[in-house]
């Protein structure tokens, strides 16, 4: 039987503060004046989720929207999972409570080839059909919303999960999403019926309604009526910083901070990059939006880091002049700025100013491949040169921990390019050591190529067999390299990833089945063997397992094998031939330290001198001049009916380009490279040109004087009791940003504010007598802090007295004696027939059979000794007398058990209060200690039921 969403979220779920739907920003639209009523859903755990950029700016913009409401769901975790399915109670949306069934439409993002099991989870625990087919044949479809999916993957080729959706929105989704709920007020006004619902929204640009489409034989896809545009056209937007400040999560998610993106698209034209080709064109936003978007909602928030947003943060030339302006204006709130990975070649000493700081973090730039062959044939745009002055410049500005991004399996690689990551890592390490510092340390990522729709790459086959080979080799080469940690992707993940990817409709029922073996979360690495037995299970069920050995074995190849081209053969040829993978050569002997051989051609490990680059191209490895494009670049592709506006021939055009290892030039700074993409439909490339920089007022000098401590009196009730310790301590950070009260910073690397919280509240307990310290840079008067830090606090957490405190005098922390609690037990039944007897701890008393609360209380009081066994931080045991901590326990209340038959006289609930020792150097008397000694004085299984914290005692001396 279903139960209210209250009862399921307590303290024995993890993170219960993520499901409460009460973060600053959150909306809470009246339900009874919408009339469109939206669910953006996302399918990962809420830290990933609720810091998301496009789901903030579209959960904004629909709320903005008259008699428009959106709400917010996401993926309960295991624990929240299990709880709905025992109780039979539909997934819920944060803010109202209420069931997802009551919504008349929920959006999921898609933007990972394997998230669709997620999505299948949630529509399960909301007690949703999976498939549309399911939904329309439902005999009550009407009350079912519609279904939808937005997203990168989405957009790039949404057929393995046509099933699932009613309809697909393409790109992106700041205008589209409006009309369609345009569409839907319409529809439900003039109680229309669900298919002439879809068939209304089908008319928008950018909607995709997979049921109006059938697939061919050859795996294309085709309209099945007239009504409907045989290609669908994929939506572009300006991007709007004032809609990206909202959300202020208690819980500490994966981006926690503000985020603002200040370009959209990228027209680099990396051949393996998806989000470069789906995002055309490029879209600079204008630079004084930027800098107030940031100021307002750093204000807002309360945030203490930002970041700015883009694929390519270094292509937005205004960014020097805009970081630093930023920079200036918020140069006393210690305040820090963080950019995803950057270009090196942009790196320089502008950029670096901006990122500097009392909190400087790490760099990530993405080289992508190892040797300048390879980065020429991916389009890189990127010289061994300019790789080392980024580099350099980094390390010049004090950075010593710089993350590089590696591929291995692109088109055309070698054994020789594989090596050539490990021997460019050790060529910057030499080139960049700097004597009476700390040596460089690089994190690498190397993740496994997997061609993605919409690329000149898309037509590459991959091995997973490969991959593992490859993986083997470098993980020879750095082993004993010092200063280096390098992380593999799991080849299983990319198989996955490439086998769904580009797959068409026939795949739902592997989706759908992968599901059913308990393929879920599947970008955690704690469930991945689990998820990869359940996705091969489902291939091998579905009649595909040939499909599957192709990636692991590699279809073939775009580029010809050297010892075919001696003999006159063609690339055709080498692509019928599935054995044929990427021409490598066993080196798997080799060690560091050594001269290599590849190809009959000595290559010399070490360079003699910082002048000799890295890894020129092998003159044994010549591609050739212009080698024929297989025949099968021709056939139909599942993801052909959607109109991305990049240009089919011409992505074989630049894959042409490609085989002859030639670059093509960034079309936002150069010449059109004729995509097709610049037009009527998708608007042109948007440059703003580079800003005169402001000169630099300086970094945060932290104020380190005190001059006023305030303590604050404060409750933590309602659902506050869910937010955890840690959580409430940054929950105070931003609540001071945001009333911009004169806090004291500590010194050092790392100043944070002078807040200091006397004693931790454990997690789910309620409170009325909290104490937190403030230290102050000036004085304030104390009503007005008061009103200050009441006005931005949540309603749940109360202030009840605010006192000015000598700056010599101990901390609340340090003056804390002892605590008063009000607890709610109940009696569960005898600890003897439970199994549940603790003889070694058992007190030495007797108590009659007749005993009830006011009598067990008694006899805890009359009671010298309560010993049992404290296990300390480090491991150690000590045998410890609860009754020493006990000052007071008292009987408040005591009333029958309305579940139950007994006796009240020994069953029943009873109110106490307690108090006991509360001392910072772990003396401490919690409620759990005090159900111990009920037990050992009643000999029955006493249940905690509630508990709350009345007051903290400071013993003044």
């Amino acid at each position: 039987m279903a139960v209210k969403v209250e009862e399921l979220l307590t303290a024995d779920i993890n993170q219960p503060a993520r499901y409460l739907g009460n973060e600053l920003g959150a909306t809470h639209k009246p339900w009874d004046g919408a009339l469109v009523r939206w669910v953006l859903t996302y399918p990962e755990v809420y830290e990933v989720g609720a810091s998301n950029l496009g789901h903030i700016i579209l959960y904004n913009i629909l709320n903005a929207g008259p008699r428009q409401l959106c709400d917010r769901a996401y993926l309960p975790a295991p624990d929240l999972a299990a709880k709905l399915r025992s109780t039979k109670t539909p997934l819920f949306a944060v803010e109202s409570r209420r069931s997802l069934t009551e919504f008349d439409i929920l959006g999921f993002s898609l933007s990972y080839e394997l998230g669709a099991t997620n999505i299948l989870e949630m529509l399960d625990l909301a007690g949703i059909p999976l498939t549309w087919q399911e939904r329309a044949t439902n005999p009550q479809n009407g009350q079912i919303p519609l279904i939808f999916a937005g997203g990168q993957t989405a957009t790039s080729n949404p057929e393995p999960y046509a099933d699932f959706f009613d309809f697909i929105a393409l790109g992106d989704g700041e205008e589209l999403l409006p009309e369609i709920g345009l569409i839907l007020a319409e529809g439900k006004t003039n109680n229309l019926s669900r298919e002439a619902l879809l068939l209304d929204l089908a008319q928008i640009p950018g909607v995709y309604v997979p049921q109006f489409y059938d697939m061919a034989a050859d795996g294309s896809v085709h309209p099945n009526r007239p009504q409907v545009p045989e290609r669908i056209l994929r939506r572009v937007a300006t991007p709007i910083p004032a809609y990206s400040i909202g959300l202020v999560p208690y819980v500490q998610t994966v981006h926690d901070r503000l985020t603002v993106e200040i370009r959209r698209g990228c027209t680099r034209g990396c051949r393996f990059c998806q989000p470069g080709m789906l995002t055309r064109p490029a879209r600079d936003v204008e630079p004084q939006q930027v800098v107030e978007a940031i100021e307002q909602g750093m204000q807002a928030t309360g945030h203490s880091e930002f970041s700015l947003l883009s694929l390519s943060c270094s292509d937005y030339l205004a960014l020097p002049a805009v970081g630093m302006e930023i920079k200036n204006r918020l140069k006393d709130k210690n305040i820090s700025l963080s950019l995803p990975s950057q270009r090196v070649d942009r790196f320089d000493d502008n950029i670096a100013d901006i990122l500097g700081g009392t909190r400087q973090g790490g760099l990530t730039f993405a080289p992508e491949a190892g040797s300048q062959r390879m980065r020429d044939i991916v389009n890189k745009g990127l010289t061994n040169e300019e790789l080392l002055r980024g580099v350099k410049t980094a390390v010049d500005r004090g950075w010593d921990k710089i993350k590089l991004y590696f591929m291995i399996g692109l088109p055309g690689e070698t054994d020789f390019d594989v090596l050539g990551i490990a021997e460019t890592v050790r060529w910057l390490h030499r080139e960049c050591r700097i004597d009476g510092r700390r040596g460089l340390t690089f994190n690498l990522t190397i993740s496994n190529f997997t061609p993605k729709p919409h690329t000149p790459f898309q037509w590459h086959s991959v091995s997973t067999a490969e991959f593992s080979r490859k993986q083997k080799l470098l993980k020879e080469e750095f082993r004993g390299m010092r200063g280096v940690k390098v992380n593999y992707t799991d080849v299983r993940i990319s198989a996955m990833e490439d086998f769904v990817g580009r797959g068409d409709r026939r795949l739902a029922a592997v989706v759908r089945r992968a599901w059913e073996l308990g393929a879920g979360m599947d970008a955690w690495w704690e469930s991945l063997d689990k998820a990869y037995k359940a996705w091969t299970q489902a291939i091998d069920e579905s009649g595909l397992t040939w499909k599957y050995r192709q990636v692991e074995s590699g279809e073939w190849n775009l580029f010809e094998k050297e010892e075919e081209k001696e003999e006159g053969s063609s690339a055709t040829d080498s692509v019928t031939d599935v054995t044929d993978v990427t021409d490598v050569t066993d080196v798997s002997s080799m060690s560091v330290g050594r001269r290599k051989k590849e190809e009959g051609r000595e290559i010399k490990e070490d360079f003699p001198n910082s002048s000799d680059l890295p890894l020129s191209p092998s003159p044994t490895l010549p591609l050739s001049p212009s080698p024929s494009l297989p025949l099968s670049l021709d056939q139909a592709l599942p993801w052909d009916h959607l109109d991305t506006g990049i240009d089919k021939n011409w992505l074989k055009i630049d894959l042409q380009k490609a085989l002859e290892a030639a670059t093509v030039p960034d079309c936002s700074f150069e010449g059109c490279s004729r995509c097709g993409v610049c037009g009527t439909d998708f608007g042109h490339n948007v440059v703003v040109d580079a800003l005169p920089i402001p000169e630099f007022a300086g970094e945060f000098v932290p104020n380190t004087e005190r001059k006023q401590r305030v303590r604050v009196w404060f409750g933590k009730v309602g659902d506050m009791a869910l937010v955890g310790h840690l959580d409430l301590i940054r929950l105070f950070d931003r609540v001071v940003r945001r009333a911009d009260l004169p806090i004291s910073f500590t010194g050092g690397f790392h100043p944070n504010p002078r807040i200091s919280l006397a004693n931790a509240l454990p997690l789910g307990v309620t409170s009325t007598g909290e104490i937190a310290d403030f230290e102050l840079t000036e004085s304030i008067d104390i009503e007005s802090f008061r009103e200050k830090l009441a006005a931005k606090l949540p309603a749940n957490i109360p202030i009840y007295k605010v006192e000015s405190i000598d700056l010599k005098a101990p901390s609340a922390n340090q003056l804390l004696e002892a605590a008063e609690y009000v607890i709610t037990v109940a009696v569960g039944g005898s600890l003897t027939e439970n199994g549940e007897l603790d003889h070694e701890n058992s007190a030495p008393v007797s108590v009659a059979p007749d005993a009830n609360w006011e009598a067990w209380v008694k006899t805890i009081a009359e009671t010298e000794a309560f010993w049992r066994v404290h296990t300390t931080k480090s491991g150690k045991t000590k045998d410890v007398n609860l009754r020493d901590r006990l000052h007071k326990l008292e009987l408040v209340e005591q009333k029958p058990d309305s579940t139950s038959a007994k006796s009240a006289t020994s069953e029943g609930r009873a109110v106490l209060r307690f108090t006991g020792s509360c001392r910072s150097d772990g003396n401490l008397l919690k409620p759990e200690h005090i159900v111990f000694m009920l037990e050992q004085v009643s000999q029955q299984e006493i249940q905690l039921l509630q508990v709350q914290r009345s007051q903290l005692i400071l013993g003044y001396g």
